[in-house]
């Protein structure tokens, strides 16, 4: 996973998916703790782990891109919060074993299919007992739409890829569904999407 693309992408002081936490992410504040520890897979330019410091959480924001980490930091700054930032290869880091009471990936669809399976098991073994995991991502249909996301289909999710990788979880929630989003310059129209709650039991 190359650092410089991202770095690139995140150049300037727009901010390439905008700075409102992803709508997906923000319909779950009802089923966030009052507090505890939250980690924002590749959080890029932070809007997410931003949005899960505003209510009340310890936030680590990891990505591979300076550049966006930097940005977080400021978009914190302006909003009073704090995040805790990492820079890491993915494809690298350890997540470690219980240590979140909440982990949010958004959109990380740079995943090829042996890097997801690292990396959906890494979120599963990181989770605390009781830990809440959200998730958002585009279906293969996502290719015909051609409003964001990968362009390879192996990237892409089904509910049946899902539930098959979070077996050891308890699904709470998992949806596919076509909406309109508008999420900066990356993600904006017709988007063919699949959303997954689910919980690592006690």
């Amino acid at each position: 996973m190359s650092k410089l693309p991202w770095d690139q992408r995140y150049a300037g002081d727009h901010y390439h998916f905008g700075t409102a936490p992803n709508a997906f992410l923000a319909a779950q504040k009802s089923r966030l703790p009052a507090s505890g520890t939250a980690l924002a897979v590749a959080d890029g330019e932070g809007r997410n782990g931003v949005w899960l410091a505003e209510q009340g959480l310890d936030v680590l924001a990891v990505d591979s891109s300076a550049v966006g980490l930097a940005k977080g930091q400021r978009l914190a700054a302006r909003r009073g919060v704090r995040i805790a930032p990492e820079q890491a290869d993915l494809a690298q880091w350890a997540f470690g074993h219980e240590r979140f009471d909440v982990i949010a990936a958004i959109f990380i669809q740079f995943a090829d299919p042996e890097l997801r399976a690292r990396l959906f098991d890494g979120m599963i073994a990181a989770l605390k007992p009781g830990g809440l995991l959200l998730l958002e991502g585009y279906r293969p249909e996502q290719l015909a739409y051609g409003t964001g996301g990968p362009s390879e289909q192996a990237n892409l999710y089904t509910e049946a890829l899902l539930r098959d990788a979070f077996a050891p979880l308890e699904i709470l929630q998992l949806d596919s569904y076509d909406a309109r989003i508008e999420e900066g310059h990356g993600h904006a129209g017709l988007s063919a999407l699949i959303d997954l709650v689910a919980c690592k039991p006690a």
